[in-house]
């Protein structure tokens, strides 16, 4: 299995990172953070290239507002280092659920076990 998944990933971007990729955070990459749900993030010595490297599933919404900020330098601190102000307000982050099991669906729809019975619609009956 080992084989295969070596050859997967040098060839596929969404099975882990690329060959290249981890050759180019291998010999130039700086390690500056790590999330909470272990994505690893990197710059080069000069900090003209940010990237991060996924713990698993290659899902851009599985990184945070507060690192995402720093990947596309809309702020340069690190937010290992100094950690963003959130508001009282503020949810915790959450991915994007879409296309999966867990993705919302309101209570109309064909995708509940128990769609919700509904009693304002009367369905047309040819007579």
């Amino acid at each position: 299995m080992g084989i295969v998944n070596t050859l997967l990933r040098s060839v596929t971007w969404w099975n882990g990172a690329t060959l290249n990729t981890s050759l180019f955070t291998w010999r130039k990459g700086i390690k500056v953070g790590e999330d909470d749900q272990g994505n690893v993030y990197y710059h080069n010595r000069d900090d003209s290239k940010r990237w991060v490297m996924f713990n698993g599933e290659i899902e851009a919404t599985r990184v945070n507002a507060d690192w995402h900020g720093w990947l596309h330098r809309t702020f340069d601190e690190i937010p290992s280092e100094k950690p963003l102000v959130h508001k009282a307000w503020e949810k915790p982050h959450q991915e994007n659920l879409t296309g999966t099991a867990l993705a919302y669906a309101p209570s109309g729809s064909i995708r509940r076990s128990q769609p919700a019975e509904r009693r304002d619609y009367e369905a047309w009956v040819p007579e």
